[in-house]
């Protein structure tokens, strides 16, 4: 189903099938497999059994399943799977709102919306461009790792800035931020490439989080514990401010 066409009037041909794994994550599954082996043939089933069960996790840690993503110019797709743990209004990253050198306007320091997505162990952790166009920065900043779940992450633990900016001057950025468990951010792009919307742009490794923010004038279009998909659900719609409420069932 990979680049095909689908959509709302039944086009197209879709079908369950086994996620791939990412190549990011096979050198992980073929150590723990040969640990496992080795383990079984030298130790028995008995101590092979656990270590071929945290193979199979490994692998499924990075799987990376096909998604659908929506062709509108207004969306801002998810970048991750995962939980909506926040959504506050706060200033974006300082280190985009400085002059870079680059002949690039910086970003305004004006308030913006930030949707914040906590990703489990259990979530797909291939992240994807919210936005078509041209990325323009990639900023990584090492730091601490505590909770990702709490609010000062976005400020303390390591992450990476990555600022895209459309055709038509719109800008959107978004930060991957390391957690407990997490100690590795892995960037697929870099400045000067172009991207599509919902395409593959970096993992993080073994659970984390990250912060979109959302354009001004643009309001989200999720709710606060709703679950979401990287590359399929709207976070917004540029320019739109709708008013939604959900109930917990």
């Amino acid at each position: 189903m990979s680049s095909d066409i689908l959509d709302n009037q039944g086009r197209g041909d879709a079908s369950w099938q086994w996620p791939a794994i990412h190549p990011e994550g096979r050198k992980f599954g073929s150590i723990a497999g040969v640990l496992a082996l080795g383990v079984w043939v030298l130790f028995g089933p008995w101590f092979g059994w656990p270590l071929a069960v945290l193979t199979l996790c490994v692998l499924a840690f990075f799987r990376d399943p096909l998604r659908v993503t929506p062709q509108d110019e207004r969306a801002i797709v998810a970048p991750a799977d995962g939980l909506v743990t926040l959504i506050q209004k706060v200033s974006p990253p300082r280190e985009l709102t400085v002059d870079d050198g680059s002949g690039m306007p910086p970003l305004s320091d004006a308030p913006l919306t930030r949707v914040s997505i906590f990703m489990s162990v259990f979530d797909v952790h291939i992240n994807r461009a919210p936005i078509g166009g041209t990325v323009r920065r990639v900023i990584y900043i090492p730091g601490k790792f505590v909770n990702a779940d709490l609010d000062k992450a976005s400020e303390e633990n390591e992450r990476q800035h990555i600022l895209i900016e459309r055709g038509d001057g719109q800008q959107v950025c978004f930060t991957q931020i390391a957690g407990l468990v997490a100690r590795r951010i892995v960037p697929f792009v870099k400045p000067g490439d172009i991207i599509a919307a919902g395409q593959r742009i970096g993992l993080i490794r073994f659970g984390s989080r990250v912060d979109v923010y959302l354009p001004a004038g643009t309001e989200p279009k999720v709710l606060m514990g709703q679950r979401i998909v990287a590359g399929e659900t709207v976070l917004g719609e540029i320019g739109a401010a709708p008013m939604i409420e959900g109930i917990c069932q």
